[in-house]
């Protein structure tokens, strides 16, 4: 079965033409600058259906004479209703518009997508795979806020989680790894690139994740803060910020960013390692903030049988991990420093045979995963 991958935003359209059988990308690319002015006197993008026109262009070569099967959609929030990936039709559209309140950067984009789509290939199966899925499986003591019921009940304000998608993924290559069933599997997942964030799974389902009503919650991240005393937002209102500014102010111009300088985990080890003291001070603080995270999780899922480090920095990143790492002494985790070395796109164990928690290296592929389960979904529809 040959799947489109699609990761619509605002202004871009991510894409991938998939044969899930063999595994295999076929292309893959990214249309940028939608809805922008033209550059250099050329025709400019002026919406989703014309960027699909060269995603159509670019698939020709590819597709040798092969029709495309089905169109999978990473969706960033699913709400409380969608718990896993659905087949796409109107009244389903509909739905994940309605949750556009919860994730107004992001929502949008993916239904504009989907209706793009609709209009080029209306016959073409659509699934949506959302990034929140996963994670509902967690048990209310987990993502309840302690606020006021109304809260949740009239505004839905609880705690969803992200990237959902990869974690399920690794934490089922982690398994396999380990020569355990995925259902068996207990141990902490690490993804950590500019968005970054840790999960407990706890026989395969996710019973805790650091992000939470937002993707703002949890880890310090490349420009966010993660976690933080509220009551700052309410003194940085009362000094006049409108609500416009605090969310620039966290999401974009805090985190690693704001602490070393850069966003960028490359950029801040070169710096720190020439004796950088705000680059070594921002990775002081995101590590410590993810050790914690490793520790609490530790005990969420019963005692962890793995750690496992995934995405931009925990796949790239041999500086970052060996600090996380060495801040894990009291759980008795040793890391081997010529393993951690290893660049490889290969699952892989990076402790010591000593160390009492297994440490892992496992590639993460979002699209891979959306496109089996959009062939799963478009399988059993068309079975039914």
């Amino acid at each position: 079965m040959l799947v489109l991958v699609i990761n619509s935003g605002s202004s871009s359209l991510k894409y991938q033409l998939r044969d899930v059988a063999a595994g295999d990308v076929l292309v893959q690319g990214i249309v940028e600058r939608i809805g922008f002015p033209a550059e250099d006197g050329g025709p400019g993008i002026p919406n989703h259906e014309a960027a699909l026109e060269l995603v159509d262009d670019a698939l020709r070569g590819a597709l040798a004479g092969r029709g495309i099967d089905a169109v999978g959609h990473r969706v960033v929030h699913g709400g409380e209703r969608f718990a896993e990936p659905v087949l796409i039709d109107n009244e389903i559209t509909r739905a994940i518009e309605r949750l556009n309140p919860l994730a107004p950067l992001h929502n949008p984009a993916n239904v504009v997508g989907i209706r793009a789509i609709a209009e080029k290939w209306p016959e073409l199966p659509q699934v949506a795979v959302f990034d929140t899925a996963y994670h509902r499986t967690m048990p209310e003591h987990a993502w309840r806020y302690a606020v006021p019921d109304w809260l949740y009940t009239r505004h839905g304000i609880r705690r969803y989680g992200f990237h959902g998608t990869s974690h399920e993924y690794v934490a089922g290559r982690a398994a396999a790894l380990l020569g355990v069933d995925a259902e068996a599997f207990d141990g902490v997942i690490l993804h950590l690139g500019n968005g970054a964030s840790a999960t407990a799974v706890h026989g395969g389902k996710s019973v805790d994740t650091s992000m939470g009503f937002t993707p703002l919650e949890g880890l310090v991240m490349g420009t966010r803060s993660g976690d933080i005393d509220p009551s700052i937002l309410v003194y940085l209102g009362r000094q006049g910020l409108s609500p416009d500014e605090i969310d620039d102010l966290l999401n974009r111009e805090s985190g690693l960013k704001a602490l070393g300088g850069s966003h960028d985990m490359r950029t801040l080890v070169d710096a720190a390692e020439r004796g950088d003291a705000k680059a070594q001070r921002a990775l002081d603080v995101a590590s410590y903030r993810l050790a914690k995270y490793v520790g609490a999780y530790h005990v969420a899922v019963g005692g962890a049988k793995a750690i496992v480090f995934t995405a931009g920095i925990g796949e790239n990143s041999t500086a970052f991990r060996r600090l996380v790492v060495d801040r894990l002494g009291a759980l008795g985790v040793a890391l081997d420093e010529d393993a951690n070395a290893v660049r490889s796109p290969e699952p892989r164990i990076i402790s010591r045979a000593d160390s009492a928690i297994p440490v892992l290296v496992v590639p993460t592929d979002e699209e891979r995963a959306i496109a089996e389960a959009t062939a799963a979904v478009v399988r059993a529809a068309v079975a039914g």
